[in-house]
């Protein structure tokens, strides 16, 4: 199999208890369009994890995707700190409660923080950098032609895009409203909303 010949079944789907809970809090929480997105951004990351021969923890990505905007929704929003720090902390809490240790309640909030970073360093930290790449992919349409067409139509069909790009811009401009050093209200300065709006995921 080659790597254009990727489908879903193909890729690293952690089926554990963490991970399924964590999928049922986002469920809960999060409204369909943030849902979907971030079930994507686990399966771009995991196929483009695939495609470049990444080795990469599924479970704790697993879990930092479907968290990772978790901060974004009026139950765990903060007045106070960016919405990725906020997520960061929900996803320790999270995994303290899912009995993980320490250090990795620590990564699985790193990774969350991280994905709002302009990039991270595979070797230092492969998944926060798939998760990078993976949110910037399905939020602005970045580097989409690093995952295979046939998979992205596939994902696509199966998760569709909903109204994403005018109710994350929104999002993103509230925050940006409350909090104006966080990185949301950089996003909104340095012209998120028309690359959303250029997203060819959505043509």
């Amino acid at each position: 199999m080659t790597v254009d010949d990727l489908a879903i079944d193909d890729l690293v789907i952690p089926d554990t208890s963490v991970c399924r809970a964590a999928l049922e809090v986002a469920t809960e929480y999060c409204p369909p369009a943030l849902l979907n997105h971030s079930v994507r951004a686990y399966l771009w990351a995991a196929a483009y994890g695939a495609a470049n021969d990444i080795a990469f923890d599924a479970e704790l990505l697993y879990v930092a995707a479907t968290l990772h905007d978790i901060g974004l929704v009026k139950e765990f929003d903060s007045h106070t700190v960016p919405f990725e720090a906020a997520g960061g902390h929900v996803a320790w809490a999270f995994a303290a409660g899912a009995g993980w240790p320490v250090s990795r309640r620590v990564r699985a909030s790193e990774v969350i923080v991280r994905h709002m970073w302009d990039e991270v360093d595979v070797s230092l930290d492969p998944e926060s950098h798939l998760l990078v790449f993976s949110t910037s992919l399905d939020i602005s349409g970045r580097r989409t032609d690093a995952v295979p067409a046939a998979l992205r139509a596939e994902v696509l069909e199966r998760y569709p895009r909903l109204d994403l790009g005018d109710e994350f811009v929104a999002c993103f401009k509230e925050q940006a409203d409350r909090k104006p050093d966080s990185s949301a209200a950089a996003a909104i300065r340095n012209g998120i909303a028309g690359r959303i709006a250029a997203n060819p995921l959505d043509g």
